[in-house]
């Protein structure tokens, strides 16, 4: 387990990275992230998104017990999703939580992204493929554990590790982010 020493008005303080995530929650992401991700020209993951269908949950507490550290944005089954970003497909992946998903590296392999509950993916999509950010790469849809009549896509970010493994990282709240890219 990971440790974290902090000081503060009572002192030093030992805490595991749980506690530190749950110290973060309601700020908004990293300062250095978000600032790097606005200057990037970011593409919405969904065409013509509209505010209202971004769902802020990446507080939002799961019956495992942890966050759900991404936002959720509504859409009608098959809807095309695109990539956000220029990157390269890292991995795609079937999962019992996220369905069908895939792990969108950044060129710099600095940040991941995350789309999950696809219905299917793009034709001839497949690992280690670069793409633009507006390629289409996968379709809306109910995979894994999402309600079944809420197709919506499980969208999320997050800052890879020096070991730059695709199912890890520091989570970076996306809602912020995509509420610009629709303004």
């Amino acid at each position: 387990m990971r440790t974290h020493l902090l000081f503060g008005s009572g002192g030093l303080i030992l805490m595991g990275a749980a506690c530190v995530r749950l110290l973060n929650a309601g700020e908004p992401p990293a300062g250095e992230d978000y600032q790097r991700l606005m200057q990037r020209n970011l593409t919405a993951p969904i065409r013509s998104l509209n505010a209202r269908d971004i769902q802020d949950t990446f507080r939002q507490g799961r019956a495992s017990g942890k966050l759900h550290e991404a936002t959720d944005i509504l859409a009608p089954r098959g809807t095309p999703i695109l990539a956000i970003d220029d990157g390269v497909i890292q991995k795609l992946f079937l999962s019992k939580p996220g369905g069908l998903t895939i792990y969108e590296f950044d060129r710099q392999g600095t940040y991941c992204y995350y789309y999950a509950h696809l219905d299917h993916y793009a034709e001839g999509l497949k690992e280690g493929m670069p793409v633009n950010r507006g390629d289409v790469i996968g379709y809306v849809g109910t995979t894994g554990n999402a309600p079944p009549q809420t197709p919506h896509l499980h969208f999320a970010i997050f800052r890879l590790g020096p070991e730059k493994q695709w199912w890890q990282g520091a989570p970076i709240d996306p809602y912020p982010l995509l509420i610009k890219l629709v303004k």
